[in-house]
């Protein structure tokens, strides 16, 4: 066994990796950059070497400086973690001449599957079922609507080297061929060294199901049963799970076979996963098509450790010392329920932009990296409450900056139960009390998706996010029930917080009485509360609960149960602005006004400020670069007409038209850095 290993990478999956080896008795060695001096991975590690400057392709993408760190501290062993140069052969290949080992795969099987076009023959060679689509190198865009025209659409135009949801692009017609082609040729160039792009068909109602591997060097090969990773928003994914809700035990069996099939016709070892796109709607379960294999970690990997009660790190580094898996494939079972909801730097009320900053406050429902627990008898990260348990993998810090040259990627949250609905009633809770501030984030949308109907019938396709939030993400729903019992909340923390001024206000006589009886204005509704011991009635129905809040609290605890109805247990996010309430809870943030109700017929007479018309500015609406310009001064331009193309986050993002107009001033250049809401154009 290996004494010291170093981890090519950064953030949570370098924390994830630390945590096991220390537990195997191994140092470790991290690696970071300029923008990581202060990250938590860098202080977890035994040891840490500086490799450069932020930019990943100036420090973690630069193979030489890995070696280096290598040998200036003996590391015997390297972890690539996901991407970066987890998939890279020259790495691999430039490791192996060094004498240092790759936790990873061998280098043939890499180049093998790394290749999206050479996988897909190898894939039909080894029986596997795969898309129809074009299997070879296209031309240029003339090339590639042909192409699209005999497949027939939708298809799906894919960057060779791709991964992570970037260099991908769906065409429903041939201008969206032409339009698309030339963008997914530039993000395969800019973020995998690759410009080659593919062509296949688009399936409907297309449900994303992965089967893990695992092999070691002695001919064992092993399949981990599924995840379902449907839920994605521009192919990254968001939320994913352990076991699928729509395979069955005679479909998980025949894309375990073939998946293990096709990892033994190129001689794999160590941890992998095979992605498949399966028709939804096919209730036979038998349509399903390989679409790649990921020679690495998974981000998700989590939610099949927590079903299975396997550490897949641990057995990397096993498998990469020599020893054969300690199980057979009769071993693998399928214990209760995992649920993983990526966090990400982005604002769902601003259609997802990417958001960049400092995290001033940063505090999830648990620390991340505890010590493993013991659950159900196995062992589970995190703490164990109601028969479930919640595990967070982070590698960020409050204080610290979520940076553009990365991932957007906070943290993982990930839940356990015995059940599907148990374990997403923990990550409901448990998002209630993940507080970030500093930067947009995506805790709201998480647990709306948690809560939708759809995802509780589990009812999935990709299209998911686009089909049920047409017109954008405005906060989870909220019941009648749950609007009086935030009535009465916001009333109650009026009431303390009028009642502690009034203490403190240096009447002689004593503080004065603070009245029972209040209007509440949550977003347009109005709501005439009153207060009493344990209680409110607010219109006229009697709400029973309390709440903890006192001043100066950001979080509490309430509980609300309405006359006739369940009985509901909150965690919340309490800010004061001005003279209102912003109270966030189950998805989505309520703003209240809270008066007395011998005031409320005043309220209507108050001014409210009417927001700038910035119809005619195109605005920057993410820090990032501008790419390309594509309209010049007095040109018209027509509704949905591509304006400007900005790159943020690795991924390029077209901003359209909203109206017919001329252009009348260019403010930015090509190749410019942009700040968040710069001003881009001008329209008269």
């Amino acid at each position: 066994m290996f004494s010291k290993i170093l981890i090519a990478n950064r953030g949570e999956i370098a924390c994830r990796v630390i945590t096991t080896a220390r537990r195997m008795g191994i140092k470790t060695v991290a690696v970071y950059s300029d923008a990581d001096a202060r990250a938590p991975f860098v202080v977890m590690a035994d040891e840490a070497v500086h490799i450069g400057p932020s930019p990943a392709a100036e420090s973690y993408l630069l193979a030489d400086k890995i070696i280096a760190a290598c040998k200036q501290t003996g590391a015997e062993a390297v972890h690539p973690g996901y991407g970066f140069l987890s998939e890279r052969t020259s790495f691999a290949e430039a490791l192996a001449k060094e004498g240092i080992a790759f936790i990873g795969p061998p280098v043939n099987a890499i180049a093998a599957m790394g290749d999206k076009i050479e996988s897909k023959k190898l894939a039909k060679e080894a029986g596997v079922n795969i898309v129809p689509g074009f299997v070879g190198e296209i031309e240029d865009t003339e090339h590639a609507v042909r192409i699209s025209n005999e497949i027939g659409y939708p298809v799906m135009m894919k960057a060779s080297a791709g991964g992570g949801g970037k260099g991908m692009r769906l065409a429903y017609n041939e201008a969206d061929v032409r339009e698309g082609f030339e963008s997914v040729k530039r993000e395969g160039l800019n973020s995998f060294g690759d410009d080659r792009v593919f062509i296949e068909k688009f399936i409907l109602n297309p449900r994303h199901i992965e089967i893990q591997i695992l092999g070691d060097q002695h001919g064992n090969i092993l399949y981990l049963n599924e995840r379902e990773c449907s839920i994605q928003r521009r192919h990254q994914k968001v939320v994913e799970e352990a076991p699928s809700p729509f395979v069955t035990p005679k479909m998980r069996k025949a894309m375990g076979e073939q998946c293990v099939a096709l990892a033994r016709a190129v001689g794999y070892y160590s941890a992998g996963t095979v992605e498949l796109i399966v028709s939804g709607a096919d209730p036979t379960g038998e349509s399903f098509y390989f679409l790649e294999m990921n020679t690495r970690l998974q981000v998700e990997h989590p939610v099949t450790e927590a079903i299975t009660g396997i550490d897949l790190v641990e057995q990397m580094i096993r498998v990469a010392a020599g020893e054969p898996l300690a199980m057979t494939q009769d071993d693998i079972g399928i214990d209760g329920w995992a649920i993983e909801n990526r966090v990400y730097a982005e604002d769902p009320y601003r259609g997802f932009l990417p958001s960049t900053g400092r995290l001033v406050h940063y505090s999830p429902p648990l620390p991340g990296w505890q010590e493993d627990e013991m659950v159900a008898g196995k062992p589970r990260r995190g703490v164990a409450r109601d028969n479930g348990s919640v595990r967070v993998d982070d590698g960020v810090y409050e204080g610290g900056e979520v940076s553009r040259f990365y991932d957007p990627m906070i943290a993982k949250l990930i839940t356990w139960a015995p059940t599907r609905d148990e374990a997403a009633d923990l990550q409901i809770e448990a998002l209630d009390n993940f507080r970030i501030k500093g930067l947009g984030h995506n805790v709201d949308f998480l647990s709306a998706i948690m809560q939708h109907p759809r995802f509780r019938s589990g009812e999935l396709t990709t299209g998911f996010i686009a089909e049920e939030y047409p017109e954008g993400f405005h906060g989870a729903a909220t019941s009648d029930d749950m609007k009086r019992i935030l009535a009465a909340v916001c009333a109650g923390n009026e009431f303390t917080l009028q009642s502690r001024a009034r203490r403190i206000s240096g009447q002689l006589d004593g503080p004065l009485q603070v009245t029972s009886e209040w209007m509440v204005k949550l977003g347009d509704e109005r709501f005439e509360v009153t207060l009493g011991e344990g209680h409110a009635i607010v219109d006229g129905v009697r709400v029973e609960g309390a709440c903890n809040w006192r001043p100066g609290m950001v979080e509490a605890e309430a509980t609300g149960k309405v006359e006739g109805g369940a009985e509901h247990n909150l965690g919340l996010i309490v800010e004061r602005i001005g003279n209102q309430w912003k109270v966030t809870t189950r998805g989505a943030a309520h703003t209240a006004l809270v008066i007395p109700q011998r005031l409320a017929r005043h309220e209507s007479l108050m001014l409210e400020k009417v927001p700038p018309d910035l119809s005619k500015l195109l605005i920057c609406p993410m820090p990032g670069m501008l790419v390309k310009l594509h309209v010049a001064e007095g040109e018209t331009v027509q509704p949905g007409q591509p304006l400007a193309t900005v790159e943020a986050m690795k991924m390029e993002n077209i901003l359209r038209a909203e109206k017919e107009g001329v252009i009348a001033k260019i403010n930015a250049a090509e190749g410019e850095s942009l700040a968040v809401d710069a001003v881009i154009l001008e329209l008269e």
